[in-house]
């Protein structure tokens, strides 16, 4: 599971990183053509790469990591990035959320078991 998780976490930081660069462009034309909130729009775009970023890197440490701290990472990034990403961000952030639950039950279920 904590690889599936790692993975899962991979694919959405990528396609977040898609949603956060078209976030940046519709910004990018609003405040061209002179529109109200288009700053907060660039704002939303810039956060969501951000945190798909780090969503991708702790995704690829929870593949191969021991511990439970990559994985509450990436849940405290998905979080984070749902808030501050904006709307076609924050879909890909809550699959995001889903793979770090799934890589903390992995990590869990591998110290129960001693491995």
């Amino acid at each position: 599971m904590k690889k599936a998780g790692g993975i899962i976490a991979i694919i959405a930081g990528v396609f977040g990183v898609v949603a956060a660069i078209s976030t940046l462009l519709i910004g990018g034309v609003g405040s061209a053509l002179g529109g109200d909130g288009a700053t907060m729009v660039i704002g939303l775009g810039w956060g969501g790469i951000l945190f798909s970023f780090i969503a991708i890197i702790t995704g690829a440490i929870c593949i191969g990591a021991h511990g439970k701290a990559p994985s509450v990472i990436l849940i405290i990034a998905s979080v984070c990035g749902i808030v501050l990403g904006g709307t076609f961000v924050a879909v890909f952030m809550v699959l995001s959320l889903v793979a770090g639950v799934l890589a903390l039950l992995g990590v869990s279920r591998e110290l129960k078991q001693g491995a």
